[in-house]
């Protein structure tokens, strides 16, 4: 028998990560990257709180039987629903309804901050993650849309992909819609067996699609997936859509005017790609940025115009080392019924929104991690407990200069202190002990440069006695000598 109490187990709810300091700096550094272009494009920032009434919800939106169904819900004191935000757009349209009267028309604004999601983890797969949206609120023009898609391929540059590393793949609903008269899908069951066939061209290629589109498709398990049922020449008319894409901007129109054109739907899908085209070719974005691509089906109850895709093109490495696809790294488009929801009235609306763990991801997957080139502070050794002051003096010296620094606090000797330098990834250490004091000068330790070095080094004895990269100075020369050091790494 034992009189300790029971002690919980220390674990992370499942979904959920948590993150140090380099997970951390390469994200706080991509939303400063983004947020810059976003507010030079003239996007307000937005804030609004992480809960909402779980009525303003929409795609989640909990019924009596399931409060939490893929949200995480709570009846507040007045017995009302709430429910953390699943993404940073149903507030927006919660907060454009509410304030709409005075608010600047049309409404551009940038948000980021968690979601959270109450659904089955997974690799790669959480159900806490950050966003990052722009959105402009009041616009129907396709021009807002051709903007939103500029502004992701300069903040997705901004954030450290290569110019032409990414592009964005767009598409427009109405081509669809288009697309389904000209092929004589009536019952939206068979349009959206359609449009889920189209969303395997990647993975099945062309001939999985037409099974697809056909009868049906046998996998290599065995499994069977009914088609669509569309006839021989209504399948290849889709697969023609499909097959739009390659080439121009201007030839991909030309050749969807000959699918789709001629349905009203169609028609107006068409005018429309072909201002994003106009619009885009103004503000210098190219066809290796973005292309219009027949293929990319994206939310398709939820928007109602031009949606946008944006795919890694970098080669990638997953964990193992292996090549991979890296597939998509955001997404938007046009969304005119989400404010409606609380007006009743049709209120026009386009955005782009991207995770910011993905991006990081991405970078890193590339070769490209922000986080690699991120540093602990200089650490200052302490080798005496009478001497505190004296360090502290020193390290407020270094902090006033603009560099980051801390006094050792832990009672472990030299070669402890050593390692956890290391191991912060500081760039320096600083020694200052009784004779340095004494003498009015400091010792550096450059711990980039020994990790450069240590590489390269293959006998311990010429490493000790060389004792690379430590240098004593006068304390007046500290800052200067550790400003040489940062610029180096």
């Amino acid at each position: 028998m034992t009189s300790d109490p029971a002690r919980p187990e220390a674990r992370t709810p499942r979904g959920f990560v948590d993150r140090r300091g380099r997970d951390v700096a390469a994200e706080r550094a991509i939303l400063a990257a983004v947020s810059g272009v976003y507010e030079r494009w003239g996007f307000e920032p937005l804030e609004t709180g992480v809960f909402e009434y779980a009525d303003a919800l929409g795609k989640f939106l909990p019924d009596a039987d399931r409060p939490n169904e893929g949200v995480f819900a709570l009846q507040d004191d007045d017995d009302q629903w709430m429910a953390l935000r699943y993404d940073l757009t149903a507030p927006l349209a919660r907060f454009a309804a509410q304030n709409w009267e005075t608010l600047p028309k049309p409404f551009r604004r940038y948000a980021y901050g968690p979601v959270w999601r109450n659904e089955k983890p997974g690799p790669g797969r959480f159900r806490e993650f950050v966003q990052c949206d722009a959105d402009t609120v009041g616009s129907a023009r396709p021009e807002a849309d051709a903007e939103i898609i500029a502004m992701t391929v300069e903040g997705l540059e901004s954030a450290g992909l290569p110019a032409g590393s990414a592009v964005v793949k767009i598409n427009n609903r109405k081509l669809l819609n288009g697309l389904m008269t000209a092929a004589g899908v009536a019952s939206e069951g068979q349009k959206l067996a359609v449009l889920r066939a189209v969303d395997k061209l990647d993975r099945l290629g062309p001939d999985g699609v037409r099974l697809l589109l056909g009868e049906g498709r046998k996998d290599e398990s065995g499994d069977f997936t009914k088609g669509a049922g569309l006839n021989a020449a209504a399948a290849e008319r889709v697969l023609a859509f499909t097959a739009a894409g390659a080439g121009g901007r201007a030839d991909t129109l030309a050749k969807l005017a000959d699918v789709v054109g001629g349905s009203a739907e169609g028609d107006e899908g068409l005018a429309e790609l072909a201002a994003i085209d106009a619009a885009l070719t103004g503000l210098g974005v190219g066809v290796d940025r973005a292309v219009f691509e027949p293929s990319v089906v994206r939310g398709l109850e939820y928007y109602t115009g031009a949606v946008f895709e944006a795919e890694l093109l970098l080669s990638t490495l997953d964990e193992k080392g292996q090549p991979m696809r890296f597939g998509s790294i955001g997404g938007g488009g046009r969304y005119d019924d989400l404010v409606a929801r609380f007006t009743g009235e049709r209120t026009p609306a386009t955005g782009f929104s991207f995770g910011v763990s993905r991006l990081a991801s991405a970078l890193k997957a590339s070769g490209r991690e922000l986080a690699a080139a991120s540093r602990g502070p200089v650490v200052v050794i302490a080798f005496s407990a009478d001497r505190m002051a004296d360090y502290f003096a020193v390290a407020r010296e270094i902090r006033a200069a603009g560099i980051p620094a801390e006094v050792y606090l832990g009672s472990s000797g030299m070669r402890p202190q050593m390692k956890y330098a290391d191991r912060r990834l500081s760039p320096a250490v600083i020694m200052v002990g009784d004779d340095e004091l004494a003498a009015g000068t400091v010792t550096i330790k450059d711990l980039d440069l020994g990790r450069a070095l240590s590489a390269k080094v293959t006998d311990n004895a010429e490493w000790r006695a060389e004792r690379p990269g430590q240098q004593t100075i006068p304390r007046g020369e500290l800052v200067a000598a550790l400003r040489r050091i940062l610029d180096a790494g």
